[in-house]
């Protein structure tokens, strides 16, 4: 199930918006201001964002904005009243994938999600930074508070999978399909012996713990506070 974060005001708006999620078999996050939308995405794993633009604490732009600055990548979908061609420029420029002016038909904003959720990963930003870690995916190359971690591909691989995860479990059979491209589960522990190697080069003596193993169910990325 996708997770999305609904970012809009008006109440009317985002039931409507929200009720179109669930039947399409999304899961929603709503939230109605931008301090409590950036805490949302600081907290969860999120797959899209609808945001709107004119909200009580400023414009959806900004957070759009902000989250680009990061390096994260996540699909945005702006929705807002200011539906000119210069807003729809500005709003794209932004760092928004699509922008759908108000009013709006239900049934093109589900088109227009479900196209930026098909959207290939090859198009997402190569460089990824998350609290202390920056990740320099066509550098190779990874470091925490300025420390290289000297990781080897497959380890970087791993790495940028579990930052663009925060809080969510990734399972061992999860790794296995998108890091080695397997389609069946092998009889060897390959995962836990690269986790293993990836949490000692990361997690140094006296940092604390970026990598977090649950028992019998996988790996977690925690989201520096």
């Amino acid at each position: 199930m996708t997770r999305i974060l609904l970012l809009e005001d008006d109440a009317g708006t985002a039931t409507e918006i929200l009720l179109e999620l669930a039947a399409a078999g999304h899961e929603a996050l709503h939230r109605t201001t931008l301090a409590g939308a950036a805490e949302a995405m600081r907290e969860s794993a999120i797959d899209a964002m609808i945001v709107d633009r004119q909200l009580p604490d400023g414009d959806g732009l900004d957070l759009i904005a902000a989250l680009r600055a990061e390096g994260r990548r996540t699909p945005a979908l702006v929705l807002s009243a200011l539906g000119s061609l210069d807003d729809r420029v500005r709003g794209l420029r932004a760092g928004g994938d699509d922008y759908l002016p108000k009013p709006f038909a239900l049934v093109e904003l589900a088109a227009r999600l479900e196209a930026l959720l098909r959207r290939p990963e090859e198009g997402r930003a190569t460089r990824l930074i998350v609290g202390p870690l920056d990740l320099d995916l066509l550098g190779g190359t990874a470091t925490r508070a300025g420390r290289l971690l000297g990781l080897l591909p497959r380890e970087l691989k791993l790495l940028d999978y579990l930052a663009r995860r925060p809080g969510r479990i990734v399972t061992r059979s999860m790794l296995l399909q998108d890091v080695w491209g397997y389609t069946f589960e092998p009889n060897s522990n390959v995962v836990d012996v690269h986790m293993g190697r990836l949490r000692r080069k990361v997690d140094g003596e006296g940092e604390p713990a970026l990598i977090r193993n649950v028992r019998g169910q996988g790996y977690v990325f925690d989201v520096p506070g």
